[in-house]
């Protein structure tokens, strides 16, 4: 059949609704909404546990073998996948030939099917083994929403409850369906089925450990559509992935304005720090500011941590987000609202940390349940001009053992300390990153420089600059460690932080020059050690 043999009907025609066919998986308001129909002169076509529902509830329905003349069979994999029902929602009604073909074959059209599809995603979540995702992956409810969808010029297809609730109130209000919003729910379906079959590709993806397939699909539900994007000329929407990992897409806002477009990138970096630190092993918390850390520091509990985190840099605090390891007190929060902060996300809070924020209404106060695993697998993706970039997330950890000491001597217990920790923040710090750190806080973050040089110069200016607000005699930098994301390609920048005051090295090592470096290291009484891992961050 050609274009031109198949009319296309005006779109502003009403279709009205005489059969509906209803699966669901989800059987919320099921009931309620089959008796609508059934009010509305609606003959409804139900599937298995669907029909067991309407039928108990005293409301007519035809069960679906009586239309196909097949019963259900093999566990219920096959029910839907019928001529008689795939031709009564593809069917082009004013085509001769296709209304010629429902009266040959007995086969009655479908003005309305609503279907949920199998809980794939949240099987996957729940940490479901093989065999059950497989068999909740939906075949014939995917089927029937694309071929409803491809016919919506006749068909309308829902699949939540509200939408069926908006064909119903058409129904109500014009005695059918208008095309406007079939096209729309047509809409939703391909975005629907195309973002669950993303989700399968990636699990299988996942239990094949293939890290690059031949094709990648991407997908999830609208979770917040923002008022713009990075700048106020920018579109922008937030979007969930299947994946569950905790942080800005799984949190619960409390209280304040809606987060924008830099609130939850920034939020999202900040308790991807601060996870870092095991809240078992110490209260941690991370202030950022565009994606960059400007101060990180642990203690023996947040307050504490919080104030060492925001002396390394108070300047650029303000305005910024705080992340918290651990639940919030009402101690912690006190201090935290002495500072004009954009955003708060902690695992949790008590009480009194939410009366406290309540006196800040503007204040976006955000609740994890729990951190995210570092050591969690994961995919990044950034887009270019016609395609993406898709990569592991970012795993890697050192621990004392996995250095190599390069220098004539050797870091004490106490610069060994401050390494580790400087090392954890340079992994999300913008490359070229720099980061002086000195007991258990960051004396100076140097991020994003175009050389390693003026990384390590910036790093120590924020430091003196901290060091003069605080009325302190000298910069925290003065027997600090020293970490670098990359190594130094020259001894340059590695004597920027000795003159910065630093006493001891961590970078990747791996320069054609490592040997320059390691000299100077050695003439300026340095330890420095190689953890033959990098941390670009871009």
């Amino acid at each position: 059949m050609t274009s031109s043999d198949t009319p296309q009907t005006a779109p502003a025609l009403i279709r009205p609704a005489r059969r509906a066919l209803i699966s669901v998986h989800d059987k919320t308001g099921l009931v309620e909404v089959a008796r609508a129909l059934v009010d509305a002169g609606v003959e409804i076509v139900s599937t298995g546990g669907s029909h067991r529902t309407i039928a108990a509830a005293g409301i007519p329905v035809t069960e679906i073998g009586a239309v196909t003349g097949f019963p259900e069979m093999m566990d219920g994999r096959v029910k839907t996948l019928h001529p008689k029902i795939h031709g009564g929602l593809l069917a082009l009604r004013d085509v001769p030939h296709h209304a010629a073909s429902l009266e040959e074959h007995d086969i009655t059209g479908i003005d309305l099917v609503w279907v949920n599809l199998y809980p794939f995603e949240a099987t996957v979540a729940a940490g479901g083994d093989f065999d059950t995702c497989i068999e909740n992956i939906d075949i014939g409810g995917p089927a029937m929403l694309r071929s409803g969808a491809k016919n919506h010029g006749w068909t309308a297809v829902a699949m939540e409850l509200a939408d069926v609730q908006a064909v119903l109130a058409e129904i109500a209000a014009l005695g059918g369906t208008s095309h406007g919003l079939r096209k729309q729910l047509a809409a939703r379906v391909y975005a629907r089925t195309s973002a669950y079959d993303a989700a399968i590709s990636q699990w299988y993806a996942d239990q094949l450990a293939e890290p690059a397939p031949a094709w990648r699909g991407f997908g999830g539900p609208l979770v917040q559509t923002l008022r713009y994007g990075e700048n106020p000329h920018q579109s922008a929407a937030f979007y969930r992935s299947p994946e569950r990992r905790p942080g800005i897409a799984t949190a619960r806002q409390v209280q304040g304005k809606e987060l924008s477009f830099n609130n939850l990138n920034d939020t999202d970096a900040a308790y991807e720090l601060v996870a870092e630190f095991a809240p078992s092993e110490a209260a941690a918390v991370a202030i950022i500011k565009h994606a960059n850390p400007c101060g990180v520091a642990i203690g023996t509990d947040l307050v504490s941590a919080y104030r060492e985190a925001l002396a390394c840099d108070p300047v650029s605090a303000f305005g910024g987000i705080v992340a918290c390891n651990r639940p919030l007190d009402a101690a912690a929060a006190e201090e935290i609202v002495k500072v004009f902060t954009e955003v708060v996300i902690a695992p949790d809070a008590d009480a009194g940390a939410l009366a406290v924020f309540a006196g800040k209404k503007n204040l976006r106060l955000l609740l994890a349940g729990t951190l995210p695993d570092p050591s969690a697998a994961g995919l990044t993706v950034r887009t270019l001009a016609g395609g993406y970039l898709v990569q592991g997330r970012d795993t890697g950890r050192i621990e004392a053992g996995d250095l190599q000491v390069v220098t004539r001597r050797a870091p004490t217990a106490q610069e060994l300390e401050d390494m580790l920790f400087a090392w954890r923040v340079a992994k999300h710090v913008k490359s070229n990153a720099i980061v002086y750190a000195k007991g258990g806080a960051t004396a100076g973050i140097g991020a994003g420089q175009m050389n390693r040089r003026d990384s390590a110069r910036i790093a120590a200016q924020r430091a003196g600059e901290a060091a003069r607000l605080a009325g302190w005699d000298q910069p925290r930098t003065l027997g600090s460690a020293c970490a670098s994301d990359a190594f130094f390609p020259f001894p340059d920048g590695l004597m920027e932080a000795a003159e910065a005051g630093c006493t001891a090295v961590i970078q990747p090592g791996g320069s054609i020059r490592d040997a320059d470096v390691i000299a100077a290291a050695d003439a300026a009484d340095l330890a420095m050690v190689f953890t033959g891992m990098r941390h670009f961050r871009h």
